[in-house]
């Protein structure tokens, strides 16, 4: 198998490896994502900073593929484009080894338990649970969230060294989200730190009104944090004192469960 040649720096956008059509057309699915209708030419083509003829000739690749259809002026995502989710999860360690584990925590406890891991400055949600009794359409897989002002964040920011934790928020454009959101560099900076201490980071209506969550890291074998594992409720029907008392040891528990099976 022939070797992919390797540039002398990575982040140099116009290196010889750097396959600008098919970033162009990566750019045209994300669009799809921040809009619920069906789009036309001109609204793909501006959303995703392209030459009209671009995002033409992308969209007619797409719809080929059979990842795009169109009724000949608006253009939408089919469902073969979940081939590719589908592929990321079923091909993801983490999530076959700890989706029982959350399956039995969520059962027991009765509440919804997710998983998330760090993408830049966002945590990606790629594993759910719900007891049969709740019905949310809340942290669905693949939905996405800020890192800084979430418990699962804090906990996957937590891994960094202390001088890494602070150069990572530096870069941080920090939006407050809710008036309880945190958005000082260096509180945030002591909190996530505190965080790592206490192994745990409750969140209370930082990233979204009315809700608060408690997240634990999930390490690997060799004590790596891989992923972060959470469980949330309404300020209204769960206190934070009981999502200590209640919550965390689970969290902990399915949390260690796992551990010696992750590489």
């Amino acid at each position: 198998m022939p070797k992919l040649k390797r540039t002398e720096d990575a982040d140099n956008r116009v290196a010889t490896d750097f396959v600008e059509s098919l970033d162009r057309g990566l750019r045209v699915l994300e669009v799809f994502g921040g809009s619920q209708q069906p789009m036309t030419l001109s609204d793909l083509a501006k959303a995703a900073s392209l030459p009209r003829a671009t995002a033409r000739r992308i969209l007619f690749t797409l719809e080929y593929a059979g990842f795009v259809a169109t009724d000949g002026k608006l253009f939408h995502l089919t469902p073969r484009v979940l081939v590719l989710a589908s592929s990321y999860l079923a091909s993801n360690h983490v999530v076959s080894v700890l989706q029982p584990a959350l399956d039995k925590l969520s059962g027991e406890a009765q509440e919804i338990s997710s998983m998330a891991i760090l993408d830049g400055n966002e945590v990606v949600f790629i594993a759910r649970a719900s007891p049969t009794r709740i019905f949310s359409s809340g942290l669905d897989i693949g939905y996405r969230l800020p890192a800084f002002c979430t418990s699962v964040g804090r906990v996957l920011l937590s891994r960094l060294p202390d001088d890494e934790l602070a150069a990572a928020l530096d870069r941080m454009d920090l939006v407050q989200l809710t008036p309880l959101t945190v958005i000082d560099k260096k509180q945030l900076l002591k909190t996530i730190i505190a965080d790592r201490t206490k192994g745990y980071s409750l969140v209370d209506r930082e990233a979204e009104p009315g809700f608060r969550s408690i997240s634990v890291p999930v390490r690997r074998y060799d004590g790596t944090i891989v992923a972060a594992i959470n469980m949330g409720a309404h300020v209204d029907r769960v206190s934070s004192a009981e999502m200590i008392e209640r919550f965390l040891p689970r969290l902990r528990e399915a949390a260690a469960s796992v551990k010696s099976m992750l590489v």
